[in-house]
């Protein structure tokens, strides 16, 4: 894959790749910060792509491992309490976006994968690099795990 196609197919998922981050990482300025990194290390790893007709899978891949790279290392540091970002309150606060932080790692990416991102089931499979089975049992899990967290929150 050549440099312009690169740039042409990742500003086309630029939006999607953001709202990945800000699901994953929860603040405007660390999806931002992720979606670059992950264009970065995807830039200069295009040679490597295999099959071009993957490229939105695969930059997404690249976007979760930079995501969960990020979170590792917010769990070394130090507490530190950040001032909120407007835009971030406005979506913190959404019991939503609450019951799907409170959901486990791995019924969360598929999750944020399928519903948010809107990534096919064999795209979110390709993504977690996991069988489609697995994406689907984990998907159900999580519907219903959401169902029951809103269902308190509403009483």
């Amino acid at each position: 894959m050549n440099e312009q196609e690169f740039v042409r197919q990742a500003e086309g998922l630029k939006a999607r790749l953001y709202r990945t981050a800000l699901l994953y990482l929860g603040s405007d300025s660390a999806a931002v910060d992720a979606v670059d990194e992950a264009v970065y290390k995807g830039f200069l790893a295009r040679k490597k792509l295999r099959e071009p007709q993957f490229f939105a899978t695969w930059l997404t891949r690249i976007l979760i491992n930079v995501c969960n790279q990020e979170l590792r290392r917010r769990k070394r540091e130090t507490a530190v309490e950040e001032l909120p970002e407007t835009a971030a309150e406005e979506f913190d606060a959404l019991p939503l976006k609450e019951a799907v932080e409170r959901l486990p790692q791995d019924i969360r990416a598929v999750i944020v994968l399928r519903y948010f991102t809107g990534l096919t089931l064999a795209e979110t499979a390709r993504a977690l690099d996991v069988p489609p089975g697995t994406v689907s049992t984990r998907q159900r899990k999580g519907l219903s795990l959401l169902r029951l967290t809103l269902e308190e929150d509403d009483t």
